[in-house]
């Protein structure tokens, strides 16, 4: 997978419009907790959204949005290191201080 650039990237709001400000997720166990949704954006074909785990000092999880088939937004793991990796990058790129900025 090809590296994405802050200049492809587009904010959206696909899981807000949905579901407001918080979405629950279920982990393996069958656990419900409830995500803060940071931040929405589109690169590509592909979207991703950055939750607030529960707690305090808890990092954000990245996850990507896939539409079901009845055109709801859903979340999905990113398995691919690469592209975990790569998104990770991106949203560093997208939300801190460049250093050209300063």
């Amino acid at each position: 997978m090809a590296e994405f650039s802050a200049a492809e990237a587009v904010w959206t709001s696909k899981l807000k419009d949905v579901y407001g400000e918080t979405v629950e997720l279920e982990d393996e166990q069958g656990k419900s907790s409830v995500y803060d949704i940071i931040a929405e954006f589109a690169v590509g074909d592909r979207a991703y959204a950055v939750l607030a785990g529960p707690g305090r000092g808890a990092e954000p999880e990245i996850l990507r949005i896939v539409v079901s088939p009845d055109g709801l937004p859903e979340l999905e793991s990113i398995m691919d290191d690469e592209e975990w990796e790569d998104v990770s990058e991106l949203y560093d790129e997208l939300t801190l201080p460049s250093e050209d900025s300063q």
